[in-house]
């Protein structure tokens, strides 16, 4: 076809892709903070505040790799290559049905797969464009996507199973010495987590970056350099740092204060009758202020955008750590507790873990939503079917699926946070920082590869894993896990119908006559 021919397709597409990155952050966002917002490690808003860098940084720097795999690594493209107009809206098509699958199963709660809400839906176009022999049946296609599918949450769960029980058993069980056994492991835990996040990058970034020509011996001196700066700052600064604020109670302590713990002394706020007679006065000035904007005459534009700001402000203000808690009152009496200092050692390493587990996720769910758009953007510029792998991906598509990421976990992720929170276990500093830790290891590598694997399976049995690991059956919400196991049975062939049928109706219906 003619370049630049099907520019609506090309809106249409680049529309649907935002909505498709919007039911991401919806519902997949919540793998990666659930666990630091149900264990009160962070709060909602916090948390959507981090992600908001984290999800779009690991978008814009990593997904690169695993939208080649969704763009061309599911039906063959190739039958296209005389209609690449009739490809253009396969794509959109796929991007309907796998973007109103997911938006409905986020308003739902349900935390499903959106990796497989697209394969599912190109699956469906595929089939329905040229039947069963448009999907790449292949190990090297859909069957290779489809065993990591299986083989990833049970890798995740071993993993974070490793982590969690290593700290069970040198660190949490030792209730006399556990927070000086865990103070010891601080740097060991910043500095693997650092490390991993600059090793991925570096090892397999984005190619626009031009990292791919860097030596092995030039990653692995830059890593091993960063390494020993963390873990000597770690040790001296940080670790001192959280030692003073816990045992020490040093409630004058900022945190900016981390930089220079060694040379300062104690700090407390000892004036708390003026802190209290302040609160007095700033609340009172407070309601003065907020009854004379309540009387104040307001124009259409202010109305309007006082609205928008009170919406987004509900999505990021919602109480999800405590959602139904009464309901799970057996559930969490049947958990271990351990050392409550410890726990808030952990919770101050649980806000890096959550920020690697939100980078990782971007980097490989963002495809899901790019990766179709990419191909519709490729042929409406050069008019012909481009194979995979032979073009790069353009930055804006990238920065476009990060912010709608953005956007749909600030207006609508607090629904699969109560989900993935407390209800599925006790969730406590020590175990979200092993769940998110352990998942977001196995996520990375995965986009490393190029492989497209679900998140969603991924924190969930790794969040089951650990709720196995109090050896207490009754420890684990059985009944929700099962209601999260028949959401993802319905998610492919649900995602496939929707998008297959949309495409035979929109490709195939009758025309006028001429």
């Amino acid at each position: 076809m003619e370049p630049h021919s099907y520019v609506w397709l090309l809106i249409i597409g680049g529309i649907v892709a935002f909505a498709a990155g919007f039911g991401i952050g919806a519902n997949d966002v919540a793998n990666s903070f659930s666990s630091s917002v149900g264990s009160k490690t962070l709060t909602l808003k916090q948390a959507c505040i981090i992600a908001i860098f984290t999800e779009f940084f690991g978008a814009f720097l990593l997904g690169a790799n695993t939208s080649e795999t969704i763009r061309g690594g599911i039906i063959k493209i190739s039958l296209f290559e005389n209609n690449p107009d009739l490809l253009m809206l396969a794509m959109v098509c796929a991007l309907i049905g796998s973007a109103l699958w997911v938006i409905f199963a986020s308003i739902r709660g349900w935390p499903v797969s959106t990796t497989h809400s697209i394969v599912g839906a190109m699956v469906g176009v595929g089939i329905s464009a040229f039947g069963w022999k448009a999907v790449d049946w292949s190990f090297n296609g859909i069957t290779k996507i489809i065993v990591i599918w299986f083989i990833s949450p049970i890798i995740a769960g071993v993993v974070v199973s490793t982590f969690f029980l290593t700290a069970k058993y040198l660190i949490l069980v030792h209730q006399d010495s556990s927070f000086r056994r865990a103070l010891i492991a601080v740097p060991i835990y910043i500095t693997f987590t650092i490390a991993i996040n600059i090793f991925y990058l570096l090892f397999k970034g984005d190619p626009s970056l031009n990292l791919e020509n860097l030596q092995p011996y030039v990653v692995a001196i830059i890593v091993g350099s960063v390494a020993i700066i963390v873990s000597v700052l770690s040790h001296f600064f940080y670790a001192q740092y959280l030692k003073r604020k816990i045992i020490g109670k040093e409630t004058g302590l900022k945190w900016y204060h981390v930089f220079v713990v060694p040379f300062i002394g104690p700090r407390y706020d000892n004036d708390t009758e003026r802190g209290t007679n302040d609160d007095q006065n700033g609340k009172q000035e407070g309601i003065e202020i907020e009854e004379n904007v309540n009387n104040s005459p307001k124009n259409i534009f202010q109305a309007a955008f006082t609205a928008i700001g009170n919406y987004i402000a509900r999505g990021i203000s919602k109480e999800v750590a405590d959602y139904k808690a009464h309901d799970n009152i057996e559930l969490h009496d049947a958990a271990v507790k351990y050392d409550p200092n410890t726990e808030q050692l952990y919770s101050f390493l649980q806000i890096l873990t959550a920020s690697l587990a939100s980078f990782s996720h971007g980097s490989n769910d963002v495809s899901n939503a790019i990766g179709p758009l990419i191909t519709i953007y490729l042929i409406y510029d050069s008019g012909v079917v481009e194979p995979p792998g032979t073009t790069s991906v353009p930055i804006w598509i990238l920065a476009l699926g990060g912010i709608a990421i953005d956007v749909g976990l600030v207006l609508y992720g607090y629904h699969v946070m109560r989900s993935l929170g407390n209800q599925i276990i006790y969730n406590s500093p020590s175990r979200g920082f092993s769940i998110e830790l352990g998942t977001s290891l196995t996520v990375l590598t995965a986009s490393k590869i190029g492989l497209p694997i679900s998140t969603t399976h991924c924190v969930t049995i790794a969040t089951a894993a650990i709720g196995l690991c109090n050896g207490n059956a009754k420890a684990l919400n059985w009944k929700l896990l099962a209601s999260c196991f028949f959401s993802w049975g319905l998610t492919v062939p649900v995602s496939a119908l929707i998008a297959g049928g949309i495409f035979a109706f929109t490709a195939y219906a009758p025309s006028a006559p001429t």
